[in-house]
């Protein structure tokens, strides 16, 4: 058989992906996978007894929506990467922007504390644990992510992986957010960010090596 017809062959027998067919698996990846994360935190951590007394806090919502920002986010960049000739453009700044905004927030808020309050404000009293459990409770998404990616066809494997990372990473912190006591900005910005971070890397790691066709 001819390299011609070979493609004419293949050609006949293909038929269209269904419309939205990327954004619904990952859609899927997050309904099975945050249930599982939340669950993992609920009963290893447990949600704060004074979480309806927090939601009255201001930083209690930085604290939410910041990682929840970052998931939605990676959840838009993995499922452009998901499908080859789709650019990101954009999207990246949906990644970085909220990491800037919480490193200036951590940053002014502690040029502003007196001086006996910037450690406190910068160790809190869970950095020991913090990153380690953001990532923990991010692995039910991140998997879930990684098992839609490999069902599609990205052609940056690395980059994809990273993204899926980013986005289990920032549902991971989103719902740690719901038992970790800490508010301060500055812990924030370091503590959170490197948890956000563990997941990133594990999927451009792990995604240069699972995504490959």
């Amino acid at each position: 058989m001819k390299t011609d017809e070979l493609v004419a062959l293949l050609a006949a027998r293909a038929e269209p992906v269904p419309r939205h067919a990327t954004v619904r698996r990952f859609a899927f990846a997050l309904a099975v996978g945050l249930p599982l994360s939340i669950a993992v935190m609920a009963l290893e951590y447990g949600v704060r007894r004074d979480l309806v007394q927090t939601m009255f806090w201001p930083m209690f919502w930085v604290k939410l929506l910041f990682p929840a920002c970052i998931a939605v986010a990676g959840f838009v960049i993995v499922q452009r990467l998901a499908r080859p000739g789709v650019r990101v453009r954009a999207a990246w700044l949906g990644l970085a922007v909220p990491v800037l905004l919480v490193w200036a927030l951590g940053f002014v808020t502690w040029l502003m504390a007196p001086v006996d309050e910037r450690a406190a404000m910068v160790w809190g009293q869970t950095w020991r644990t913090c990153v380690f459990n953001i990532a923990l409770i991010a692995v039910p998404v991140f998997v879930a992510s990684l098992v839609a990616l490999k069902s599609l066809a990205p052609t940056q494997p690395a980059l994809a992986g990273a993204a899926a990372g980013a986005m289990s990473a920032g549902a991971g912190a989103a719902v740690y957010a719901l038992h970790c006591p800490e508010l301060a900005a500055p812990f924030l910005a370091i503590w959170y960010v490197i948890g956000m971070t563990l997941p990133v890397v594990a999927g451009a790691i792990l995604g240069s090596r699972l995504l490959r066709w």
